[in-house]
């Protein structure tokens, strides 16, 4: 998926509104009508490193040489590693929360989405930064094995993809439950969420967001030519941080 049009660029219309002084969070869509709020990542996205969660500040330990920050948002995890001394660049398939990060001290803040990452060649980097749950853009198994060789051709041997996601099989109540048999049914993954966000008048295009266990992540990055190497559970959540290593 190429960068939002203006009208679908609800999550820079959000954090652009955040940057501003306004707190109101988007509204998350699901393929089967379920509507929630993004309190989690509204809490999150212009939070200083010390209210960061746990399992994010164990695998920015991880990060290493010139890093590619997928998702980069408002840029919290880009701007504190390149203030570590890291050359980084962020993507966002939102321009405006691009802009948002450039405005914030993102010095290399580009609008393209995750599939677009092999368009940064010849940039090789050594580390691949997915926080914030944005492991979960590998989308499905057969669209996250093809990222994954993607991401090999814009990386040096031994690069690494650090990343967090949910376990979607943890904490659930039934509503979540009866939308994994679904997902079964319909020969997808049990954690691929189908949705779209609105904020105000401007609404994303439908996507996929793949949550998945530790058992699911080995058998989709088989044969990519990256292999799990560290993985780190949350204390007290479902969530957990991943590290992948490139052969």
């Amino acid at each position: 998926m190429a960068h939002l049009k203006p009208k679908q660029d609800a999550f820079g219309h959000t954090l652009w509104n955040m940057m501003k002084g306004d707190a109101m969070p988007a509204v998350i869509e699901r393929d089967d009508g379920w509507i929630g709020v993004d309190l989690y990542g509204s809490k999150l996205y212009f939070a200083p490193y010390q209210k960061w969660p746990g399992i994010e500040k164990r695998a920015l330990k991880y990060v290493r040489g010139r890093v590619l920050d997928v998702g980069t948002g408002a840029g919290r995890h880009a701007i504190y590693l390149q203030e570590q001394g890291h050359l980084v660049t962020g993507i966002d398939d939102s321009p405006l929360a691009v802009e948002v990060s450039r405005q914030r001290g993102l010095k290399d803040g580009r609008a393209l989405s995750v599939s677009q990452a092999s368009t940064l060649a010849p940039l090789m980097f050594d580390s691949i930064v997915m926080l914030g749950h944005n492991l979960a853009l590998l989308g499905g198994l057969e669209q996250g094995r093809a990222l994954l060789r993607k991401f090999k051709k814009i990386t040096a041997p031994g690069a690494r993809i650090i990343g967090t996601t949910v376990d979607p099989y943890a904490a659930l109540d039934q509503e979540h439950m009866a939308y994994q048999r679904r997902n079964r049914r319909n020969g997808r993954m049990s954690g691929q969420l189908r949705f779209r966000m609105r904020y105000e008048s401007y609404t994303t295009p439908w996507f996929d967001y793949l949550f998945l266990s530790r058992p699911e992540l080995e058998e989709l990055v088989e044969g990519t030519g990256w292999r799990l190497t560290a993985f780190h559970p949350a204390e007290d959540a479902p969530n957990y941080a991943a590290v992948l290593e490139r052969d």
